[in-house]
């Protein structure tokens, strides 16, 4: 599934420029904050950034190795960021629900098994069926 999203990726030539010049403006702004703080690596992200931008408007189809890779690099990262991401949300929402049916001694599954019972089918109550039921169910 991962190796069939990387193989994917689209690299036409709008998008080669599209990825040569975005990529290049924010590292040249980047570039830019830097000069404004002074900081010794500005020049790196200044360069790279005006390469990127140049080679993105004048030669896009250079751009195409680096830009499998860094598609590749986001495919990948997009990947493990979003189960990590539902993963954490299933227990920031489920951990609490789960300690206050503790609190409240409250079962929320009937996991409880009963040697008596011959089925632990639940049957419904007999109702004469209306169309009303079947459109709004909820």
């Amino acid at each position: 599934m991962l190796l069939e999203e990387i193989k994917n990726i689209r690299s036409s030539r709008r998008e080669l420029k599209n990825f040569g010049l975005t990529v290049g403006s924010v590292l040249f702004l980047i570039g830019l904050i830097l000069w404004y703080y002074n900081r010794p690596s500005c020049p790196y992200f200044i360069i790279i950034g005006v390469v990127l931008v140049l080679s993105g408007w004048l030669l896009p189809t250079i751009l195409k190795p680096l830009q499998k890779a860094w598609m590749a690099l986001a495919v990948v990262l997009g990947f493990f960021m979003t189960r990590l991401i539902l993963a954490g949300l299933f227990f920031i929402v489920f951990t609490p629900i789960h300690i206050a049916g503790l609190i409240c001694r409250h079962s929320f599954l009937d996991l409880k098994m009963d040697k008596r019972a011959s089925s632990y089918w639940c049957y419904r109550k007999e109702s004469q069926y209306r169309r009303e039921g079947s459109e709004k169910q909820f």
